[in-house]
């Protein structure tokens, strides 16, 4: 095993973690995934097996058309959707499947979450937008995914009846935008039990965004 194959395996079960941490999953839903830098591979969850169980031994390395070729447990049953998402947008490196419950609601509804909050301008650049609604089991997750959110702002898409799935530069980077995308979720949905929320003009929208991306944080960073 290589030693960035090795990184990734600690960096991906240590990542779920944070799925449980802020309160994303239940049982065994869900998934962390991360392509392997400079090949055609991607560690992620294996199917069915508990939070507690995850360690780096027990994360499976796949090729990008979904194939196990190192690990002793089968792959996640989103493992498909993930490998598309790889295969066709080459600049993801970390894919996150959440069932958080205000964003999994939003998608029950096959409603958009509007930008009607800073938090959501900064990270997703606009509204968080519906992807189709598709069976688990073959790509047809991987493909409303990947035509959702290709030319868009947003790393979230929650797919219609089924719930968020995010992407990043890097698996860390996918999981902040899983727990982003269900604070804001929920925070305009509390709102909208108040009244009517209020919209945020482009313009605005086009400069927290661009401030957020480029300029906040740390060199560059915007954690």
């Amino acid at each position: 095993m290589s030693a960035e194959l090795k990184r990734l395996r600690e960096e991906v079960a240590a990542l779920h973690a944070e799925l449980t941490r802020y309160g994303l999953v239940v049982w065994t839903a869900g998934n962390v995934s991360g392509r392997v830098p400079g090949e055609d591979l991607f560690v992620i969850k294996p199917s069915g097996v508990s939070y507690d169980e995850l360690d780096a031994d027990a994360m499976v390395v796949c090729d990008l058309e979904g194939n196990l070729v190192d690990g002793t447990r089968a792959p996640s049953s989103d493992t498909a959707a993930h490998a598309y998402v790889y295969r066709h947008m080459p600049e993801v490196g970390g894919v996150v499947h959440t069932h958080s419950t205000y964003a999994t609601a939003w998608a029950a509804r096959g409603e958009p979450v509007p930008c009607v909050l800073t938090m959501g301008a900064d990270e997703f650049g606009g509204e968080i937008p519906i992807g189709p609604f598709a069976l688990i089991g073959d790509d047809s997750i991987g493909r409303g995914i990947v035509e959702t959110l290709r030319g868009s702002r947003s790393p979230a898409v929650l797919m219609q009846n089924h719930g968020p799935f995010t992407i990043g530069t890097d698996a860390r980077a996918a999981v902040k935008a899983a727990v982003m995308v269900e604070d804001v979720a929920r925070t305009v949905h509390i709102s909208r039990q108040l009244g009517a929320p209020l919209p945020i003009a482009q313009e605005h929208v086009d400069a927290l965004h661009d401030r957020y991306q480029n300029v906040y944080g740390q060199a560059g960073g915007n954690a």
